[in-house]
């Protein structure tokens, strides 16, 4: 069944949303195509003319969900100016609201983290994802160095460090909310990345 001219890319995020959905509600393992296709309101063949299977549609929903986190911190960097600290401090915001206020997104990327340990093209989709990421982080920390905000540190090493704190304070958010608040895990995040990345006084 061919969907009508220009109903694609509608359809295709249609279907990503529902299987965010599901797969915040049941898990991967739970998830089927049948259960995709009813949340979405398509049917079985539509369904399967965008998507050939379930693997294929948990990697289209991490690409999305990623991508959905990108233009969220672009959108918090644009109103910071072109200070790279300040820059930094947006995007860090940015992935701390989203596990506060679209918990379901950090659902996507567990599931999708539990299945890639046994599937060589997951572990490839992830990797390209957190590539990605690094080098986004890299470059706003080699800003920093250049202009004397932060001290000489190697970019993609300090990179990976600061994705590491956004991911652990973000799902613990996700799956311990009451555990701290958004402002008190901000506040978490700029005093280690303060600490980290601050110039040595003479």
């Amino acid at each position: 069944m061919s969907p009508k001219v220009g109903m694609g890319p509608v359809r295709r995020e249609q279907i990503v949303r529902a299987t965010v959905r599901c797969l915040a509600r049941e898990g991967y393992t739970r998830l089927t195509m049948k259960k995709v296709a009813r949340e979405a309101g398509v049917s079985q063949g539509i369904l399967h003319y965008y998507f050939a299977d379930k693997r294929a549609i948990l990697v289209a929903t991490l690409e999305a969900v990623s991508r959905d986190l990108d233009r969220r911190v672009g959108a918090a960097q644009s109103r910071t100016g072109r200070d790279p600290a300040a820059r930094l401090r947006a995007l860090v915001r940015a992935c701390l609201e989203v596990a506060v206020g679209r918990p379901e997104f950090w659902v996507v990327f567990v599931e999708f983290w539990g299945e890639m340990m046994h599937d060589r093209r997951l572990r490839e989709v992830n990797a390209e994802v957190y590539t990605r990421t690094r080098r986004l982080i890299g470059r706003l920390i080699t800003e920093g160095v250049a202009a004397g905000r932060f001290r000489p540190v190697d970019p993609p090493r300090a990179a990976a460090v600061v994705l590491g704190l956004v991911d652990g304070i973000s799902l613990q958010l996700t799956f311990d909310p009451k555990a701290f608040s958004l402002a008190e895990a901000a506040r978490f995040c700029d005093d280690a990345l303060g600490r980290y990345l601050a110039k040595e006084t003479p």
